[in-house]
C-alpha cells in the first residue's frame, strides 16, 4: 500500500498539535489564576462570558471545519486549485459573518446578559459587562484566525498554527501580567490582552496565507467574490458541524444558567474545574484534528481501506495518551487548587468535579470526540448533528436537572450528566463506524468532475 502519511508526517502533523493544545490550556490556567487574584467575581463573570464566546468560536471552527475537509479531499485528489479556492470562499464568508455577529453583541448586550445569565450577583454582573463589550470585538480575529488554522492544518501543516497560537498566547498572557499585576486594571487587565492577542494572530496567519509557495494560499486580494458552488460543498459539511457545535454550547449556557442557582462557590469551582480539566482532554482534540485532516485526503484519493488504517492506528494512540494525560491530571489536582483564591467549599468542589472527569475522559472521550472525525472528514455531517444535539438536549440538560436540582447532587450532578451525554454520543458513533454507514456520504466521484 502506498501510504498517503508516513509515520514521520504523523509526528509532524500530530507534534505540533498537541503542544499547541497544550500551551493553550498552560496559558488558559495560568489565565484564570491571575484572573483569580481580581476575586471571585471576576473569576465567574470570565467563566460566564467566555461561554457564550466559546459557542461563537466553536460555531466559526466547526465552518472551518467545513472548508478544511474540502480542501483536505481536493489535496487527496491532486486538485490544488481547488483547495485554494476552498480557502479563499472560507475566509470571505467566515469574515462576513462574524462581522456581522460582533455588531449584534456590541449593540444587544444588555439583554444578552440578562436573558442569558439571568438573575446574577451585581459585582459578577458590572464585571461581565465590561468583559463582554471588550471581547465582543475580538469576534471577527478569531473567527478568520481559526479558519487559517483549519486551512494550514488541511495540508499536514499543523506548524504554522502552532507557532501563531504560541505568539497569541505569549501576548495574552504577558498582557495579563502587565495590567493585573503591574497596572491593578481588574477585569479590564484580563480582557484587552485578549482582543489584542486575537488581532495579532489573525494578522499573522493571514500573511502567511498570501505565500504562494504554499499547496493551500490565498489566491489574490480578499476583495475575491463568493463561488456559490464551492460555498455550497464546504455549508455542507460546516453548518451542520456549526449546528452541532452551536446547540453543543448553547446546552452549556443553559447548564451554566443552572449552575449559576447554586451560588458563586459552584460558578467558581465549575470554572476551575473546567480550566484544569482542560489538560485532560488535550490530546483528544489535537489528535481529533490529525484524524480529520488524514481522513479527508484519504477520502479524495477513494482510498477507504487507507483511511481505516489510520482511523485505527491514531485512536489507539489517543486513549495512550489520554490516559496519560488524565492520570497526570489527577495526581496535580490538589497543588494545582492551592494556588486558585477560592472559598473552602468551591476547592472541595472543583477537587470532587476533576477526578471525576479523569476517570470518565479515560474511556469516554475519545469515541464521543475523536471518532466522529471520522465520519465528518467522509461528508457524515448529518448523523454526527442529529445525534450530538439530541443527546445534548436529552441527556447533559435533562439529567442535569433530575440529578443536580431534583436529586440535590449539586455542581457533581451536572458533571455526572455531562458523562452520560458523552457514553451516548460514543456508542452511537462507534456503531456508525462500524458499521459502515459513514462511507455512504463519500460521492463516486470528485466534486468538481464533469
Amino acid at each position: 500500500m502506498n501510504y498517503l502519511f508516513s509515520n514521520r508526517d504523523l509526528k509532524r502533523l500530530i507534534l505540533p498539535l498537541v503542544i499547541e493544545q497544550f500551551l493553550q490550556c498552560f496559558v488558559g490556567l495560568a489565565d484564570s489564576l491571575m484572573v483569580a487574584t481580581v476575586g471571585e467575581a471576576a473569576v465567574s463573570a470570565v467563566s460566564l462570558v467566555d461561554s457564550v464566546f466559546l459557542l461563537l468560536i466553536n460555531v466559526f471552527a466547526a465552518l472551518a471545519t467545513g472548508g478544511a475537509v474540502v480542501a483536505g479531499q481536493a489535496l487527496g485528489r491532486k486538485d490544488e486549485d481547488g483547495a485554494c479556492a476552498a480557502a479563499n470562499q472560507l475566509i470571505l464568508f467566515v469574515s462576513a459573518l462574524s462581522a456581522v455577529i460582533m455588531i449584534l453583541i456590541c449593540i444587544l448586550r444588555e439583554p444578552l446578559i440578562h436573558k442569558v445569565f439571568g438573575d446574577i450577583e451585581p459585582d459578577v454582573l458590572n464585571n461581565c459587562r465590561t468583559y463582554l463589550m471588550i471581547v465582543a470585538l475580538s469576534i471577527p480575529f478569531i473567527a478568520v484566525y481559526n479558519a487559517g488554522a483549519a486551512i494550514f492544518r488541511s495540508m499536514g501543516n499543523s506548524r504554522v498554527s502552532m507557532i501563531t497560537a504560541m505568539m497569541m498566547n505569549a501576548i495574552n498572557l504577558g498582557g495579563n501580567a502587565i495590567l493585573i499585576f503591574g497596572f491593578h486594571r481588574g477585569i479590564e487587565g484580563v480582557a484587552i490582552p485578549t482582543l489584542l492577542s486575537r488581532i495579532a494572530g489573525c494578522i499573522f496567519i493571514l500573511k502567511l496565507l498570501t505565500r504562494p509557495d504554499w499547496k493551500v494560499h490565498l489566491s489574490g486580494k480578499l476583495g475575491f467574490k463568493p463561488d456559490a458552488s464551492i460555498l455550497k460543498q464546504i455549508l455542507y459539511i460546516g453548518v451542520p458541524n456549526g449546528l452541532e457545535n452551536g446547540m453543543f454550547h448553547l446546552g452549556k449556557i443553559v447548564i451554566l444558567s443552572l449552575v449559576a442557582s447554586f451560588g458563586t462557590a459552584s460558578i467558581a469551582a465549575n470554572a476551575v474545574g473546567n480550566n484544569v480539566t482542560t489538560f485532560a482532554y488535550l490530546p483528544g482534540t489535537a489528535l481529533g484534528y490529525a484524524i480529520l485532516t488524514v481522513v479527508s485526503q484519504c477520502v479524495g484519493a477513494r482510498d477507504i481501506p487507507q483511511a481505516q488504517y489510520y482511523v485505527k492506528k491514531l485512536m489507539k494512540l489517543v486513549y495512550g495518551i489520554l490516559l496519560i494525560s488524565n492520570t497526570i491530571v489527577a495526581l496535580l489536582t490538589i497543588p494545582i487548587l492551592h494556588f486558585y483564591n477560592l472559598s473552602p467549599e468551591a476547592t472541595e468542589l472543583a477537587k470532587i468535579v476533576i477526578w471525576y472527569y479523569n476517570l470518565c475522559c479515560i474511556f469516554i472521550y475519545g469515541l464521543s470526540f475523536s471518532l466522529p472525525n471520522v465520519l465528518r472528514a467522509a461528508g457524515d455531517v448529518k448523523f454526527t448533528m442529529v445525534v450530538a444535539v439530541f443527546s445534548m438536549w436529552v441527556f447533559r440538560i435533562g439529567f442535569s436537572y433530575v440529578l443536580a436540582d431534583w436529586l440535590q447532587l449539586g455542581l457533581l450532578g451536572v458533571w455526572m450528566a455531562m458523562t452520560i451525554d458523552w457514553l451516548f454520543r460514543g456508542i452511537c458513533f462507534s456503531i456508525r463506524y462500524l458499521r459502515g454507514g459513514w462511507k455512504k456520504s463519500i460521492p463516486e466521484t470528485p466534486a468538481n468532475d464533469e
